[in-house]
C-alpha cells in the first residue's frame, strides 16, 4: 500500500512540472559587489589515508560551500503566465434554415478561446535596484512574469529587452538592497575547472549541483535565429527543466555562465549541460539596459573551419578560419578581406573555431575597430576592420518595435501555412491598431508579411534585422494573393 501511494505521489509531481520551460540555467551578477577571497575548507576526513596519499594542503583544494551559500541567495524562480489562443468546434443552427423551416439545418463553426499557459525558469539578480538576468526563451510571449527571491518574497516583473540571438534576456522587479553576484572572466576558464550550476529544476527552487568544465566555445546549432552566437560553456553539473536562467558559478561564487541549454535524448539531464558565457552575457545586458536593444558590431562574413572541404570532411592540418562568403557593404568587404582569406587572429587572439570568432565580435558593437591578421597566398596580412551593424552602417541601431512601428500584432506563421503558400517563412497579423501603419495602407487582418523594407523576415525574430523607418511591406493573403505596401 505503501509503495503504491508513494508511486501516485511521483506521478502527481511529475504533472505538476510538466509546464517548466524545457531548456537551461543563467545567472548575472552586479559589477558594484566584490567577491570575498576568502574560502572555507572542510579538514580532511580521516587519518587513515593509504600511504600513496600525498600531504593534505587544504588551502590548495576547493571547497564549494562557499560559492553554493552565497550565490543561492542571489538566484530566483522565475514563472511565466502566457495567453494561448486556440479554436474550437462547435455546432449551430443555420438561421437560414430555420427562416424556410427546413430541418437539420446545422453548421459547424470555430470559436477563438484562449487559456492561460504557465511554464517556469530561473534567473540571476545581477543589481540590488532588481535587475535580473534570465534566458529569452524562459520570458518570450509572457503576458505576466512572477519572481521568487530566495526568502519567499514575490514580486511581479518587467522585461527590459531580450536577445534571441544569444538567447539572453533582462527583466526587473521593484525591489531595493538585494543579493547580486559579480560577474566573473568565462574566458578565464580551465577545463577541469570546478562549478556549480543554480536554479529551480522541476520547481524545485535554489538547487544547487556541481560538476567541471567539460569544454568550451561549443556552437550547438540550437538558438533558432540566424544571427545567432553559439559559444557555449559545456559541464557536467545536473541541469534539468526549469534551470534554464540559472546561474553557473566558480569556487569564489562569480557568475561566469548562464544554464541554457540540455543536449538530451529524453529532455532531461543526460550527462551535459550548456551555458552562455559570461563574456557575452555581460555585453548583452549593458546593450539592453541602456539601449533597450543588442549593439552587435558584424564583420559580414560566412566562415568554416580551414583545411576542410565541401562535403565537412578534414582534407588537411591547416588552422585558423576560411572565409567562404563576403556580404556587399558589410566591414569586411570595406576593409579588403576577400572570399578565400584564412582568418589566423583577431585582436592577437587565436580563432580556432567557429564559435570563437563569433563570441569575441559578438562583444563589440558597431563602429568599433578589430584588426583581422589573415594568410592570402601563403602570406600573412592585417586589415583594421570597422565593424558594421545589421544594416551595413557603422551606427548603434535604435530599438525596434514592430508592433509600434507596424500598429498592429504578430504571430509566426505554421508550417503548413508555408507549404500551402509555397513560401520559406513570414509573420501573420493577428490584429490590427487604429491609426497606425498597416490600417492606414488598409492592410487585412491575417495577411502573412514576408518582406520590411525589402529585407527577408520569416519569424518574428527576424525583426530585430530592421534598423529604420518602415517604408515597404510586402507579403501574401492565406488565399495567395501577393500584395504590397
Amino acid at each position: 500500500m505503501k509503495r503504491k501511494q508513494f508511486v501516485v505521489a511521483v506521478v502527481a509531481a511529475s504533472v505538476f512540472t510538466a509546464g517548466i520551460t524545457a531548456w537551461g540555467v543563467t545567472q548575472l551578477v552586479s559589477s558594484d559587489a566584490e567577491p570575498s577571497k576568502e574560502i572555507r575548507v572542510v579538514e580532511f576526513a580521516g587519518s587513515g589515508a593509504g600511504n600513496h596519499f600525498t600531504s593534505y594542503e587544504r588551502e590548495k583544494y576547493p571547497d564549494l560551500t562557499y560559492a553554493a551559500e552565497n550565490s543561492v541567495k542571489a538566484v530566483v524562480n522565475i514563472e511565466k503566465t502566457e495567453e494561448v489562443t486556440f479554436s474550437s468546434r462547435s455546432m449551430g443552427r443555420n438561421p437560414f434554415f430555420d427562416f424556410f423551416g427546413i430541418p437539420d439545418g446545422y453548421y459547424e463553426q470555430q470559436i477563438p478561446q484562449s487559456q492561460e499557459r504557465r511554464s517556469g525558469g530561473s534567473g540571476v539578480i545581477i543589481s540590488p535596484d532588481g535587475y535580473i538576468v534570465t534566458n529569452n526563451h524562459v520570458i518570450e510571449n509572457a503576458s505576466k512574469l512572477k519572481v521568487t527571491l530566495n526568502d519567499d518574497r514575490v514580486f511581479e516583473a518587467k522585461i527590459i529587452g531580450s536577445d534571441p540571438t544569444t538567447d539572453v534576456a533582462l527583466i526587473k522587479i521593484d525591489a531595493e538592497d538585494l543579493p547580486t553576484l559579480v560577474f566573473g572572466n568565462s574566458n578565464d576558464l580551465r577545463l577541469g575547472e570546478w562549478v556549480l550550476a543554480i536554479g529551480s529544476p522541476f520547481d524545485l527552487r535554489q538547487t544547487v549541483t556541481a560538476g567541471i568544465i567539460s569544454a568550451k566555445s561549443r556552437d550547438l546549432n540550437v538558438i533558432p535565429s540566424e544571427f545567432r552566437i553559439e559559444s557555449f560553456i559545456q559541464t557536467d553539473a545536473a541541469v534539468n527543466p526549469g534551470n534554464s536562467g540559472g546561474a553557473l558559478v566558480n569556487v569564489a561564487g562569480e557568475l561566469v555562465g548562464i544554464n541554457t541549454v540540455i543536449k538530451s535524448p529524453t529532455g532531461s539531464f543526460a550527462g551535459y549541460s550548456f551555458a552562455v558565457p559570461s563574456s557575452i552575457v555581460q555585453k548583452v545586458v549593458i546593450d539592453l539596459k541602456e539601449y533597450g536593444v543588442v549593439q552587435r558590431g558584424l564583420l559580414g562574413i560566412s566562415y568554416r573551419p580551414a583545411g576542410m572541404d565541401d562535403n565537412g570532411e578534414q582534407v588537411s592540418d591547416e588552422k585558423g578560419l576560411e572565409v567562404m562568403e563576403v556580404q556587399e557593404n558589410s566591414a569586411a568587404e570595406a576593409a579588403g578581406i576577400k572570399k578565400g582569406d584564412i582568418i589566423i587572429e583577431v585582436d592577437s587572439i587565436p580563432m580556432t573555431t567557429s564559435s570563437s570568432l563569433a563570441e569575441y565580435v559578438g562583444t563589440k558593437r558597431p563602429n568599433e575597430k578589430v584588426t583581422v591578421s589573415v594568410k592570402r597566398d601563403g602570406k600573412m596580412k592585417q586589415f583594421e576592420v570597422t565593424l558594421r551593424n545589421k544594416a551595413g552602417k557603422a551606427e548603434l541601431v535604435k530599438k525596434f518595435n514592430l508592433e509600434e512601428e507596424l500598429g498592429g500584432k504578430f504571430a509566426d506563421i505554421t508550417d503548413r501555412e508555408k507549404r500551402e503558400l509555397q513560401i520559406k517563412g513570414g509573420i501573420k497579423v493577428t490584429s490590427i491598431k487604429e491609426g497606425g501603419f498597416l490600417s492606414n495602407k488598409k492592410v487585412r487582418k491575417n495577411y502573412i508579411i514576408t518582406h520590411i523594407n525589402d529585407i527577408e523576415v520569416l519569424s518574428l525574430n527576424d525583426a530585430d534585422k530592421i534598423t529604420g523607418e518602415i517604408s515597404t511591406i510586402d507579403g501574401v493573403y492565406p488565399d495567395g494573393r501577393s500584395a504590397s505596401y
